[in-house]
């Protein structure tokens, strides 16, 4: 592989908004290397090997899924941005999913691809919310989520001037919070509108392979367009001069310099970066500040059955909640069962007579780093054991009935990650998935020529994390001329 140690653009982080920055960069002729400290790109969104069994992590369905000639959405921008034939994505659509509320989910929302369905049930289950729902849809519907420019303002705010019920409230809260909010208790509304309209204007749909497919055709049309990546090899620091970066040193002590660096790893990543890199010229700096509270846990469960002979073939995507009120939050033990997600990969509509080989059950739930982080290897396995047991318990209230024996004779392996697996992985602070709090619109630094891409930037989701990167190389570098 050609090597050089000059390029027109370095990306830091092979994950979906850095192989994004890539491709567009790169199909414009310029020199660009993305550089990754594991062996797998996909960041966030990727895959690993047990057995020779492979278990995605990240994915649970691409949201912001619209039908072909569906113009002006963020999936048909993505695919022309980075001249992809949807095609090569593959996508299969979701059969339904649910918001289930209540110690057993007596309260239900279900939602698919076809908005109709949830503003039918919103109305059949909250016939005194329905006028509000429909006008504060309407707003949702006209506003700029991707502007760069957008002011901060509070999600709960701005939908509580339109829906009064606060278990509807919290019911519309619970997915958006779940697949994309850093932030505990609110979010900004920007943000709630981009969550909103991915999940339920628009939908879910996942390739057959899964997350594998995605990544697959992201690289080979990196590669097609020339562009340069250098894995297993992480970024050390950034050395700067006169408000510019000049240089990246690399893990294994190189330098190679750039023009422009596009950075997806995180705000307070990037900041760490360029303190250790004044740290190393003698300059102390403060520590990166604005870290994420928010993280999660989730437990694999891979079976010999498909979920549809358990009676779990109907929903796609669950987000549930056992209490009054719905706690979007830093737990105070290491997992808060009471909420989560729960997943079922098989059940997506992949055509007559084709599914998965295996049944998979996935089920997210939030977690605190801190609980996990020091743990020796003993107790950490110990807590995983645990923990694993209680968040299946939890998630099954919400699921038609299974004994006990009948679904461990079925089980035919299982896995779980942690907060400290994020981090191992990641390299995320804190373990937290969707990052800092505090997001970057513009994707700027304090140095002139570093931006950042990805969860941090502000668009949400995996086609809003490939929009992120398009949307900094176009604005940063590729406008610029």
């Amino acid at each position: 592989m050609n090597t050089r140690s000059h390029y027109d653009v370095a990306v830091i982080g092979a994950g979906m908004s850095g192989l994004a920055a890539g491709i567009r960069l790169a199909h414009f002729g310029k020199k660009v290397c993305i550089f990754e400290r594991h062996n797998a790109a996909g960041g966030l969104n990727s895959f690993y090997s047990i057995n020779g069994r492979k278990f995605d992590v990240g994915l649970h369905a691409m949201t912001n899924f619209v039908r072909p000639g569906v113009k002006g959405t963020p999936l048909t921008k993505l695919l022309r941005q980075l001249r992809i034939d949807r095609d090569q994505f593959a996508l299969c659509e979701q059969k339904q999913s649910r918001i289930a509320f209540g110690p057993r989910g007596e309260t239900s929302l279900r939602f698919t691809n076809d908005f109709a369905v949830l503003e039918a049930d919103v109305a059949e289950k909250f016939p005194a919310e329905i006028d509000g729902f429909r006008k504060l849809v309407a707003l949702v519907r006209s506003y700029d989520d991707v502007s760069l420019d957008a002011k901060p303002e509070s999600a709960r705010a701005v939908v509580r001037r339109h829906v009064t019920d606060p278990l509807l409230e919290d019911m519309l809260f619970c997915p958006v919070m779940y697949y994309g909010s850093a932030t505990e208790h609110d979010m900004d509304f920007g943000q709630f509108v981009i969550m909103f309209k991915a999940l339920f204007l628009e939908g879910f749909a996942r390739p057959f392979e899964g997350v594998r497919l995605v990544i697959r055709v992201l690289l080979e049309k990196y590669r097609s367009a020339g562009g340069e990546r250098r894995m297993k090899c992480g970024v050390q620091r950034i050395v700067e001069r006169d408000g510019r970066a000049t240089a990246l040193v690399l893990d294994e002590g190189s330098e190679v310099t750039a023009d422009h660096i596009i950075s997806s790893i995180g705000a307070p990543e990037t900041e760490s970066l360029i303190h250790l890199g004044r740290a190393a010229a003698g300059e102390g700096e403060p520590p990166p500040a604005n870290i994420g509270r928010l993280s999660f846990v989730e437990t694999i469960t891979i079976l010999g059955r498909q979920p549809d002979e358990f009676g779990w073939g109907s929903d796609t995507i669950i987000f549930f909640n056992d209490s009054p009120h719905f706690a979007y939050e830093r737990c105070a033990d290491q997992v808060d069962p009471r909420s989560g997600v729960i997943c079922f990969p098989n059940n997506f509509d992949f055509g007559p007579e084709r599914m998965l080989p295996e049944g998979v059950l996935r089920v997210t739930c939030l977690a605190d780093y801190a609980h996990w982080a020091n743990l020796s290897e003993n107790h950490y396995r110990a807590d995983k054991a645990r923990w694993f047991a209680t968040v299946q318990r939890s998630a099954r209230r919400f699921l038609p009935a299974v004994e006990d024996s009948a679904l461990d004779a079925a089980t035919l392996a299982t896995d779980m990650f942690t907060p400290r697996t994020i981090t191992k992985f990641t390299g995320h602070f804190g373990g937290a998935i969707y990052g800092s709090p505090v997001k970057h619109r513009q994707g700027r630094t304090e140095l002139s020529n570093v931006y950042l891409c990805g969860t941090d930037q502000g668009f949400l989701g995996i086609v809003g994390a490939m929009l992120s990167g398009i949307s900094m190389a176009n604005y940063h570098i590729l406008q610029k001329g």
